[in-house]
């Protein structure tokens, strides 16, 4: 593990120390080696979007195959290459972040509305019940009668007598 990040910072410096050596720079900056005049004549220069792509996979370490704990936990999963691969799975997980996050957001307003109405409806009935039981107290044939007493406004008056049953006979 160790090995190939030596090995890959090793190739890195050797290519820094070929392309840019202190004694080219010192002779003149300006002048170029004969062998790189020789490599501009023969071969043409690369185009920008080349040279571009060029110096953003230049960084890029390759893809190891063993993951240890190490390597995830130092963030060498996390290079370009495999972010690149794997952007359309990071951004599907992302919608179903973003999904569940709504969903349970829906559901707890949802619960929150059914107790509301549940307390609502409890209100309903405890109401129902009490102008109920005041409306049979008042319907009642003892209070009725005391009411009519107590204002002088009717002539009824309890019966005395219990009713009696006619009986009609069947044709004969």
């Amino acid at each position: 593990m160790s090995n190939d990040k030596e090995q890959d910072i090793k190739a890195q410096e050797e290519r820094l120390v070929v392309e840019i050596s202190p004694e080219t720079e010192k002779a003149d900056p300006n002048a170029k080696a004969p062998a790189d005049k020789e490599k501009t004549k023969d071969e043409p220069l690369p185009t920008l979007s080349e040279a571009v792509r060029e110096i953003a996979t230049e960084d890029e370490a390759p893809l190891s195959r063993n993951f240890t704990l190490q390597k995830i936990l130092g963030g060498d999963i996390l290079n370009t290459s495999t972010i690149r691969s794997q952007i359309y799975v990071l951004l599907l997980i992302t919608f179903f972040l973003v999904l569940y996050i709504s969903n349970r957001y829906s559901c707890q307003r949802s619960l929150i509305e059914i107790d509301r109405l549940e307390k609502e409806l409890l209100d309903a009935k405890y109401k129902a019940l009490s102008s109920s039981s005041l409306l049979t107290e008042k319907s009642r044939e003892s209070h009725i009668l005391e009411l009519l007493k107590a204002n002088h406004d009717s002539t009824l008056q309890s019966p005395e007598q219990p009713p009696y049953i006619i009986t009609i006979p069947e044709n004969e």
